[in-house]
């Protein structure tokens, strides 16, 4: 009896209904998802320790012997069962006992040999070793599975154990028709699927450079998985690309009336990655086809003046143009920043938050239903119903990893079709935009415009506190602001950190009159606005605050950032926290105030933290020593988890799985390729262009 990747679980003899329920509870309904359950790492259990040469306890060793006694009896307080066995080989014998497990008295007997796998201990009589509770298999004439051999190790999923999961595999990759997969003919120089799968489950091989590999997911086995994966998300994007590239986009054009405008908006001048950013979009925006481009830049690399430049020739159009950011203070800077660029032009700037009055609310809503050319900056509130834009000819979106992807398809969708350009101060690793943002063309900038003040950072310990707080007020007096900021908001024994608000306190009595506010993720969206308003305006000098101040803060006098136990924090996150200083003409500090317990990689990453200034590095950093779950926010991007792939370890197999997919579709063989692909099921369905 054979079965497909698709069959059900209950369909493999000897599962049952209670262990294939559980397995469909953790997400494995067919044999498939069985199958990219894939082990968490291997033991070498191919080589047997002779039992005369066991001498230290505490260790966990492999034997192979025959049971010379086997007895089974209940201990004093007849709540614990015993099974106790002597396995004995050339070299001397080993006292063996399981705990609660009656049914090995008649599973095993005398003058069989077994392996075994587990710790040996002081017998609790204290005289000589014993193993304790170890795994065990018979030794048979055919291939061996727990024992014998490199041995896969699963973690545990509820009731149904790593062995019984182990068990099962074998039974199921045995009895498997995979059939034809198309990467098999188109990347030759990698295993082929079905044998990847089965050599990554159980490798027939004990070569140390081997396992080295294929504990670290490098083999070539898990490198044929991770294209399988990595091939199907790259066919959801490029199915993607080519469905935009089948619709209308407003076209527009680039004369001297748009050139005029633009030189009256910028009396100043681009930096040379800001004209290659610019060129790069006007060319998009003048093709019928959408525009969908991602902007990454540093931050304060002049991000905002490119997309207003990009708004502007929508505008000079004759189309409206939505600009989403995610707080309200930022749209109100943003507001506030592109009135100030837009001012010459004969364009409106609006601006639409959850705090806007009902009489400023429904004239921008009429404007906007109207049709009329007008750039509207906004929240989440650009999305609700009642905001109709049936010209919108631009999206734009502001640090767009803190929107969902349902949240920037429903803004792209307010217009026919839309061009889109998403932003970003979050440098990201070239591996990690190839996955996340396929679809999309990226501009970066790199280079930051005249005047930006680099910032220094230095690392301290708490005894330099007193220095620090005289050097706060030494700022305050000179003109400057300051922001210090905490990784909790309340005490926590785990991470042995004083609770904000009551540190803050000893901070504020220490300043003096020292004018101070504190912000964190738990105050009410207004009064957080309040506070953080207040300190932008210059009323407050010292800004207390958990990391709701990451983005969305444009404070020109702040010349100091303080940021307590970094290592609590991701590089990617420190790099913009550090970006909230140093923009306007003083000169900038960052000081890391590191706990006392600092461990040494820690201390090693701040370092390396300390001493560039180059977001990108930075970001290469994070994303190599955390990876792209936490780095990004996968989920929240709509893209899935892999089951094998790693965008960081596997980047050739992104590129070449890129290349087969660019090179089908451009032979017209997308389809082909796609059926025969082996897609996980969490790849299976496709992300929403944009």
């Amino acid at each position: 009896m054979s079965f497909t990747l698709a069959s059900p679980v209950e369909a493999l003899p000897g599962l049952g209904r209670t262990r294939a329920k559980v397995l469909r509870e953790r997400g494995i309904s067919t044999v498939g998802d069985l199958l990219w359950y894939l082990p968490h790492r291997y033991e070498d259990r191919s080589n047997p320790t002779p039992l005369g040469s066991l001498t230290t306890p505490d260790v966990t060793v492999t034997v192979v012997g025959e049971i010379t006694d086997l007895r089974e009896r209940r201990a004093r307080t007849r709540a614990l069962h015993l099974v106790e066995a002597l396995v004995q080989d050339s070299t001397g014998a080993l006292p063996v006992v399981w705990f609660n497990q009656p049914y090995l008295a008649k599973t095993l007997r005398r003058g069989v040999r077994v392996w075994l796998h587990g710790p040996v201990r002081l017998a609790k009589s204290g005289w000589g070793l014993q193993m304790v509770s170890p795994e065990w298999e018979v030794e048979e004439d055919e291939e061996p599975l727990h024992l014998g051999r490199v041995v896969p190790v699963y973690r545990r999923l509820d009731t149904v154990s790593g062995r019984q999961l182990r068990t099962l595999m074998a039974r199921t990759l045995d009895q498997v028709a995979i059939g034809s997969v198309a990467l098999d003919a188109l990347v030759p120089e990698l295993p082929p699927f079905a044998a990847a799968l089965a050599q990554v489950h159980f490798p027939e091989t004990t070569d140390t450079a081997t396992l080295e590999l294929l504990a670290r997911r490098l083999s070539p086995w898990h490198r044929r998985l991770a294209l399988e994966e990595l091939a199907a998300l790259a066919l959801v994007l490029e199915k993607s690309r080519r469905r935009r590239a089948a619709l209308q986009a407003p076209v527009c054009a680039v004369g001297e009336k748009e050139r005029e405008l633009a030189r009256a908006m910028l009396p100043f001048q681009l930096t040379r990655a800001q004209r290659q950013a610019v060129a790069e979009i006007v060319a998009d925006l003048q093709k019928p086809t959408p525009m969908a481009r991602l902007l990454q830049g540093d931050v304060g690399a002049g991000k905002t003046v490119v997309a207003a430049l990009a708004a502007l020739l929508v505008l000079a159009a004759g189309w409206q143009v939505a600009f989403m950011a995610p707080t309200e203070i930022l749209a109100q800077q943003h507001g506030a920043t592109l009135s100030r660029l837009f001012a010459p032009t004969p364009f409106s700037v609006l601006t639409l938050t959850g705090s806007t009055g009902a009489s400023e609310r429904a004239q921008i809503l009429a404007r906007l239903a109207a049709g009329e050319p007008v750039l509207v900056v906004g929240t989440h509130a650009l999305l609700e119903e009642a905001v109709q834009m049936p010209r919108l000819g631009l999206a734009i979106i502001d640090e767009q990893h803190r929107f969902g992807t349902s949240q920037r398809q429903r803004l792209v969708e307010k217009g026919q079709a839309p061009h889109l350009l998403v932003m970003t101060a979050t440098p990201i690793p070239r591996s990690l935009a190839l996955s996340l943002y396929g679809d999309l063309e990226v501009s970066v900038l790199k280079e930051l415009p005249p005047g930006r003040q680099p910032v220094r950072t230095v690392l301290r310990t708490r005894q330099a506190l007193p220095k620090l707080l005289a050097f706060v007020r030494q700022e305050v007096a000179a003109g400057g602001q300051v922001f210090w900021v905490f990784p909790v908001i309340e005490e926590s024994e785990l991470l042995d950190l004083k609770a904000l608000t009551a540190h803050a306190q000893e901070l504020a009595k220490e300043l003096g009159d020292v004018p101070v506010g504190t912000v964190h993720g738990r105050m009410g969206a207004h009064e957080r606005e309040a506070v953080m308003a207040a300190f932008a305006a210059g009323k407050l000098k010292v800004l207390f605050a958990t990391t709701v101040i990451e983005v969305g803060v444009d404070v020109p006098a702040a010349s100091l950032m303080v940021i307590e136990n970094p290592e609590r924090f991701g590089l990617a996150q420190l790099h913009q926290l550090r970006g909230r200083v140093g923009r306007g003409s003083r000169r900038a500090f960052c000081v890391l105030l590191v706990g006392d317990n600092l461990s040494e990689e820690a201390r090693k990453r701040l370092e390396f933290f300390a001493a560039t200034t180059d977001g990108f590095a930075v970001a290469e950093e994070d994303f190599r020593s955390r990876g792209p779950g936490e780095f990004t926010g996968l989920r929240q991007w709509g893209r899935p988890e892999f089951r094998v792939a790693s965008l960081f370890l596997h980047q050739r197999e992104l590129e070449l799985a890129r290349a087969v997919v660019r090179q089908a579709a451009e032979n017209g063989q997308l389809e082909v390729l796609e059926r025969g692909l082996v897609l996980p099921p969490t790849l299976g369905e496709e992300v929403p262009p944009g």
